[in-house]
């Protein structure tokens, strides 16, 4: 059962409040805090299938908005916004359940914002993972988003698709995560920014879903042992 709750958010604008989904399943051992790409909120197909399917193998998973969203805006607001709603949420994902660790994912921007509140100290997860990292806009990796990525020091997985222009040449981004304390890639063959694979075309909760079980793996990898 998915519960609707707000989560609190201190901007320097002033406080605001930004819609969220909870669901706890019976044995949780993991709670995983979900952020939407740039273009969509956390109500899009992708999240909610992912989340369904996480959740079926024993994961909590906290899913929200980011305030422009809230707001009804379709463009971003500043990254300091963001930064300051992954805090907020890393305090509520923390005490989800108690003695379970808890991870930060986004899809795209989501996952971008995260490694920034990381690299800044704001937020202190297991781990990180990106569902699709925007390396650089399409077509202009000279202006690749990679520089305080080595300053993440929890565990990284990138889980990007083989033919997603936002990070061509895939060398660039494999370079980016060899240079991180502790990173790695999970390609998807010929899957592109969403996950979208030409040629099989799936619903969105379908394609959110499938990617779960090599998320779990490496989230079990990182909690039990």
């Amino acid at each position: 059962m998915t519960d609707r709750t707000r989560i609190a958010v201190a901007l320097p604008t002033g406080a605001v409040e930004v819609p969220a989904f909870v669901a706890i399943p019976d044995g949780a051992w993991a709670v995983l805090a979900l952020a939407h790409g740039a273009g969509a909120g956390s109500e899009h197909p992708f999240l909610t299938g992912f989340s369904v399917a996480a959740n079926a193998v024993g994961i909590a998973t906290l899913r929200f908005d980011f305030p422009y969203r809230a707001a009804g805006r379709r463009l971003p607001g500043p990254a300091s916004h963001a930064i300051e709603t992954w805090a907020a949420v890393a305090a509520v994902a923390d005490g989800l359940i108690a003695g379970a660790p808890w991870f930060a994912a986004g899809k795209s921007y989501g996952g971008r914002m995260a490694s920034m509140a990381a690299t800044e100290g704001r937020i202190a997860p297991a781990g990180l993972v990106y569902l699709g990292y925007p390396l650089h806009p399409p077509g202009k990796p000279e202006k690749a988003r990679t520089a305080h990525l080595p300053a993440v020091t929890v565990p990284q997985l990138f889980v990007e698709g083989t033919t997603d222009p936002f990070i061509h040449p895939l060398a660039q981004l494999e370079e980016a995560v060899a240079a991180c304390p502790a990173a790695e890639i999970s390609w998807i063959t010929g899957a592109g920014h969403s996950f979208e694979v030409k040629g099989n075309k799936r619903p969105a909760e379908e394609v959110g879903a499938g990617l779960v079980s090599t998320v779990a793996d490496w989230m079990r990898a990182r909690t039990i042992g």
